[in-house]
């Protein structure tokens, strides 16, 4: 009985890893090739990120028997793709890497900072989730429009299982993915030939032109779109976490990291609604091998990254897009519920809704960061405003 009840999240943190790693991994390379890495240098940050956040994920989530997720800073590289390389080459950016890492880390000993982060309101942070997550599960119906031989049959199987066997409907959608992507992708010639990745050192160096223009700036970043959002994920999901521990975790596992070319590590924001959802497991308690799963495939990925690489490059990513949506469908209804529960903050929450989803950026933060802040605000507003009436009497 345990094992087939552990079917059901092992398929869901292994497809939020796939959907993690397909979905950037090429942007985690181009960004650290833009800053001035080698191609040996931008492998082995790629390689060491992976073991740090598969290690971060089985270890945490076997431990505590909670789905925390963890990821590598997606907005983290975006932003890295914009800064050029620094004076000192990519020595200078390792010792960025590392300052965000101690600071990541400081954040952690600071617990005020840490429950102010853990104070959100809970429809704003439903609020902020659903709008993050809209745009992946809009991805299925896009999916049907422009690739229908390869999208309906993934649809139809979905469908089916959630008909007659709805607690595996999505393992069933990954399973027939899975057999699509085998039968239509091609790789290309010598897409397996070259040597496995290897960890290459990188001895940082301190530079006040690395630090200013990437350190603080991407320890800025991946705190308000990453860490931030994590924490409201999760809590939307029912689970309250403590930050601190895991800011000094993430703090420790992105300073060795560096160390290696690797950037920041941090909790996981979309994935880890895939893996904190119902369709995980319809228990909260049972939900926890997810993420364990997800960190077992992070680390398969690691030494093997030339051959995934290869097969999910070649393969559509709107298709791997698209069985992810169909798997957040179930916490899309669920943050939505949620975030207009409560008439007196349901205007704050959509507010934070469609800033969130409207996928704007500003000073280098993401829309998540902003959604919060004008959702937060506008309720600041109002009960204001609701208390001035009430003094005047």
């Amino acid at each position: 009985m345990m094992r087939r009840d552990m079917v059901q999240p092992i398929m869901a943190g292994a497809l939020a890893a796939v959907v993690g790693y397909a979905s950037t991994f090429t942007l985690v390379l181009a960004a650290l090739t833009a800053a001035g890495a080698s191609p040996q240098q931008a492998g082995s940050g790629l390689f060491s990120v992976c073991i740090a956040i598969g290690i971060l994920n089985v270890v945490v989530s076997f431990r505590s028997k909670v789905p925390v997720s963890f990821a590598w800073s997606t907005p983290g590289v975006a932003f890295l793709l914009t800064v050029g390389e620094p004076i000192g080459g990519y020595p200078a950016v390792a010792g960025a890497f590392l300052v965000a890492a101690a600071l990541i880390f400081l954040a952690g000993l600071i617990k005020p900072f840490a429950r102010l982060i853990a104070a959100i309101p809970a429809p704003i942070a439903n609020a902020m989730l659903a709008g993050m997550l809209l745009t992946l599960c809009l991805a299925p119906i896009t999916a049907v429009a422009e690739m229908p031989l390869l999208a309906l049959p993934i649809l139809l199987a979905w469908g089916i299982g959630l008909r007659f066997a709805r607690r595996y409907a999505v393992p069933i959608a990954v399973v027939a993915t899975g057999i699509v992507l085998t039968l239509t992708t091609d790789l290309p010639p010598g897409a397996l030939d070259g040597t496995w990745p290897t960890l290459v050192p990188v001895m940082p160096v301190f530079t006040m032109d690395a630090i200013v223009r990437i350190g603080l700036p991407l320890f800025i970043v991946t705190m308000a779109s990453q860490n931030l959002p994590g924490l409201a994920v999760m809590q939307a999901n029912g689970f309250t976490l403590k930050p601190a521990p895991l800011f000094l975790m993430t703090g420790v596992s992105s300073a060795i990291s560096a160390f290696f070319g690797g950037h920041t590590s941090n909790l996981a924001a979309i994935t880890a609604a895939i893996c904190a959802g119902p369709e995980a497991h319809p228990d909260p308690a049972k939900r926890w091998p997810a993420p364990v799963s997800a960190g077992v495939v992070y680390l398969l990925l690691a030494p093997g990254a030339s051959l995934a690489a290869a097969f999910i490059a070649a393969s559509p990513p709107l298709l791997i897009q698209a069985v992810a949506g169909l798997a957040l469908l179930s916490s899309l209804a669920a943050a939505l519920t949620g975030a207009l529960a409560q008439e007196e903050t349901r205007l704050p929450a959509i507010l934070t809704f469609v800033t969130t989803a409207s996928g704007i950026t500003i000073l280098g933060v993401g829309a998540p960061f902003w959604g919060l802040v004008a959702g937060i605000g506008l309720l600041i507003v109002l009960r204001l405003g609701n208390a001035v009436p009430a003094s005047a009497k």
